[in-house]
């Protein structure tokens, strides 16, 4: 597969540059908390649930009839290796974006782990109005960037959110499977991704120029 014709390298934040483990983890605790469901008996769901490319909290919540409690944040961090990373891809020549959805701030969190000096676009749902897997918030970013859609590649662990929406629009797509995307599966065609990574060091052998 060649990358040759790609200036634009696309990020999604949640379980991509950042580990959201502590947070799921924290969202599992607060949703459960007065109740007899264990902590045990929603990860096993939220795994079954995974395992049919869903959000698996969400559907774990919806299954045990719980409340959805406030995203925290706070227990995000970046991974080990995304700085490393992403200042190899900018030493490539790559220019870097983020495309996600989140909440307020995204760019702030991103200068606090120590990383947006490394990207050069942030559209961040929250800010745009407009949210993945949308068409309309890849479109934004493309005007910010100043690129065409076969310039980029967008990198993600959302099959739904990040893979599907990119081919469609004529994108290569990473698929990173961190997380939970570790027990999804692209079963149907436009969930295949160009390249499959099981960590963001694996993507220097993928843009060595």
């Amino acid at each position: 597969m060649s990358f040759q014709t790609v200036k634009w390298i696309f990020f999604d934040v949640g379980t991509t540059l950042a580990d959201e483990t502590e947070a799921y983890n924290h969202r599992t605790r607060d949703a459960i908390k007065g109740t007899d469901i264990t902590f045990e008996q929603f990860e096993e769901k939220r795994i079954f649930f995974a395992k049919q490319n869903l959000k698996g909290d969400l559907e774990a919540i919806k299954y045990f009839g719980l409340t959805k409690t406030p995203w925290p944040k706070e227990d995000e961090v970046p991974y080990p290796d995304a700085e490393d990373v992403l200042r190899y891809l900018c030493n490539q020549g790559y220019k870097i974006g983020v495309i996600a959805n989140q909440s307020l701030g995204t760019a702030e969190r991103l200068e606090k782990w120590g990383i947006l000096k490394y990207i050069d676009v942030v559209a961040a749902s929250a800010e745009l109005g407009v949210s993945k897997p949308d068409r309309a918030i890849f479109d934004k970013a493309f005007e910010m960037a100043g690129c065409k859609a076969r310039e980029a590649v967008m990198i993600g662990d959302r099959l739904d959110n990040d893979i599907s929406p990119a081919k469609k629009l004529g994108m290569k797509a990473i698929w990173i499977r961190q997380g939970f995307a570790i027990y999804q599966n692209p079963l149907i065609a436009e969930y295949q991704p160009d390249y499959t990574v099981d960590s963001l060091s694996e993507l220097k052998e993928i843009f060595r120029r």
